[in-house]
């Protein structure tokens, strides 16, 4: 039997529950007149292949989201296991953000981080309120898949590397 035990509804309590699961973590980046402009996200998540959507979820208070909202469009690095150290600096200060953190300039004013395993160049296609957070459905327009690296994963508010299992037969 497994023992279970509830708790209470509170948002700390929350956090540690969802904390249990694990997410990739992303880098969302623009260059905007001549400056790079970004956030690190455990939110992003695949939504249809017809059309081509992703989405990811942005906190209310979020100061960086309007800046990239101006942008023609964005730069979604999925961000691999060599790069905890940029995703702390991605969640950190505005001003810092990209410090010692290499990227690459894509079309528009997408913007990338190097060596990860999938960088997608999208648009910004709607944005729904969703509690604290907000929705903001991103239209791929391409993508380049980079098996040579590995996911990072955000998981029980650490970062991690992310490591295949074979099952036996």
């Amino acid at each position: 039997m497994v023992e279970t035990h509830s708790v209470e509804l509170s948002g700390r309590a929350l956090r540690d529950a969802f904390a249990q699961f694990p997410s990739g973590v992303v880098a969302i980046a623009a260059e905007i007149d001549g400056v790079a402009v970004g956030m690190a996200a455990s939110t992003f998540a695949p939504v249809s292949l017809e059309p081509p959507l992703g989405g990811v979820f942005i906190a209310n208070s979020s100061s960086t989201w309007p800046k990239l909202r101006e942008a023609r469009t964005l730069g979604v690095s999925i961000l691999s296991s060599t790069h905890s150290l940029a995703a702390r600096k991605l969640a950190g200060p505005a001003v810092s953000r990209f410090d010692g953190v290499t990227t690459s300039l894509g079309h528009g004013d997408a913007l990338f981080i190097d060596e990860t395993p999938l960088v997608l160049e999208v648009d910004i296609e709607s944005e729904t309120p969703a509690g604290d957070h907000f929705l903001a459905l991103l239209r791929i327009r391409s993508v380049q898949v980079r098996d040579e690296h590995s996911a990072l994963l955000f998981h029980r508010s650490a970062l991690t590397g992310f490591t295949p299992t074979v099952d036996a037969p």
